[in-house]
């Protein structure tokens, strides 16, 4: 009866490792010093011109080069204050509380926050 106790105690502490590590894939958003970032660090931003909740981004073309969406996969999953929208080109965004999250092809390093208040329309996400 040990032997089972211990061998279910793996495996549920396998299953919800397995689970936990699901979620952080399926959420590729942690907040840093008190702003988010993507999965490596960069900082996020949002756009201006972009209306919460339109499901939509105004910034594709030039401006994604300059800006790039933070890209959903195809089997994440929205949750809370995340959701995903359907960008012009036809892949999906991460989005935070209506608003689609990008990053400044210009920061460098993780921490790196230069596109903060770029051109008034920019700015961190907090």
């Amino acid at each position: 009866m040990k032997i089972i106790r211990s061998g279910f105690s793996v495996l549920t502490a396998a299953l919800l490792a397995g689970s936990a590590s699901m979620a952080a894939a399926q959420m590729p958003v942690r907040a840093a010093d008190g702003m988010l970032t993507n999965a490596a660090g960069m900082t996020l931003y949002t756009f201006d011109k972009d209306a919460a909740n339109s499901g939509k981004s105004a910034c594709n073309g030039p401006c994604a080069a300059n800006w790039p969406p933070l890209l959903a996969q195809p089997a994440d999953q929205a949750s809370g204050d995340y959701s995903i929208i359907m960008r012009d080109d036809g892949q999906q965004q991460w989005a935070f509380k209506g608003k689609p999250l990008h990053q400044w092809s210009r920061d460098q390093k993780p921490g790196d926050k230069s596109g903060d208040g770029f051109n008034s329309v920019w700015h961190i996400v907090r």
